[in-house]
């Protein structure tokens, strides 16, 4: 099969499979997934290995997602042989999509509505790890190589310059929605609420990972964006992310108070005591959370001194061009 008949084949019936797909796994999912008002038994070691939920409606989309990268990494390695994608980005984007499948389906999930550590080191996969690696990936720069020339001049380049889109994605405005996320969720009755509702902690998880892919987007920088920000201004973007992340995780850490009731008032007969738990969670956000800030700032550093090397081969290249052209004329 072309891959000009994959895009306009294969890909116009497939989508509504899908719409299947996620229409019965969702009338499943509140039925399989397992309560969070409820605590589960103690975790032991066949647990951590065992104790996976069963949620259909993140499998359905995380297939979805997986099956139409690799499928528009085929069509374009076929359509470019002499320019495939690179496999590196393949490697990122389903690293990205494995963590966050890891937050969202392993023991990890299972234990989020018994002990807010977890809980908390759940968020920061999905928003300092996932999220990161899913766009070094480039699901934006691989769907406009995928793409017909007529789709990507209707529809895919005037969704990537709409008013919206360089809205949401202004660094200001991105930055604040991550910050703001954080604070919001977890200082509003939506974090016990979650707790208590499967739906709404699906929300929950999808609110972290938008807000998350609008901040790294912009620090990465490998897909297309409408805005476009240089080293220093990233490193400067990233840093600022550590204080507002300390002094959250700070003020879980000190707190006297158990702060959501759902922790308080569960049922649990083994582990740390709620405030205890509390501490923890405040710490790992604290410390782990500004540590993973602390390797992105290694990583644009390092991008960095890339990068000016490369632009200094550039110019020494130009210089050497211009020499040879003057050593020519000056001959003649």
């Amino acid at each position: 099969m072309t891959a000009q008949k994959w895009r306009y084949g294969t890909m116009s019936r497939s989508p509504r499979l899908w719409v299947y797909v996620l229409a019965v796994a969702g009338a499943l999912s509140p039925t399989l997934t397992l309560a969070h008002g409820s605590a589960s038994g103690e975790p032991t070691f066949s647990s951590l290995f065992t104790a996976w939920e069963f949620e259909p409606f993140v499998m359905a989309a995380a297939l979805i997602a997986a099956w139409a990268y690799f499928a528009a990494v085929r069509s374009v390695n076929r359509a470019h042989p002499k320019a495939p994608f690179p496999e590196k980005r393949s490697v990122f984007f389903f690293s990205g999509l494995a963590v966050l499948l890891l937050a969202t389906l392993s023991p990890i999930a299972a234990y989020d509505g018994d002990l807010l550590s977890v809980h908390m080191w759940q968020h920061m996969l999905i928003t300092l790890v996932a999220a990161p690696l899913m766009l070094l990936g480039t699901p934006v720069t691989l769907a406009l190589r995928v793409a017909s020339p007529q789709a990507r001049k209707r529809w895919l380049l005037p969704i990537l310059h709409s008013r919206v889109i360089k809205a949401v994605t202004f660094p200001v405005v991105a930055w604040v929605f991550l910050a703001g996320t954080m604070w919001i969720s977890h200082f509003s009755p939506l974090y016990n609420a979650a707790l208590e509702n499967s739906w709404l902690h699906r929300f929950e998880h999808a609110w972290y990972l938008l807000a998350a892919l609008l901040f790294w987007w912009q620090v990465i920088g490998a897909d297309p964006t409408p805005w476009r920000m240089n080293h220093p201004v990233r490193m400067l973007y990233v840093f600022l992310q550590m204080p507002q992340n300390s002094f959250l995780g700070l003020a879980f850490y000190s707190s006297g108070n158990v702060l959501y009731d759902h922790y308080a008032n569960l049922e649990r007969t083994w582990g740390p005591s709620p405030l205890t738990d509390q501490q923890f969670a405040g710490g790992s956000m604290w410390v782990f959370g500004d540590l993973f800030f602390f390797v992105a700032l290694v990583c644009l550093a390092l991008g960095w001194i890339r990068h000016e090397e490369r632009r200094t081969k550039v110019l020494d290249a130009a210089l050497e061009r211009e020499r040879d052209l003057r050593a020519s004329a000056d001959l003649a």
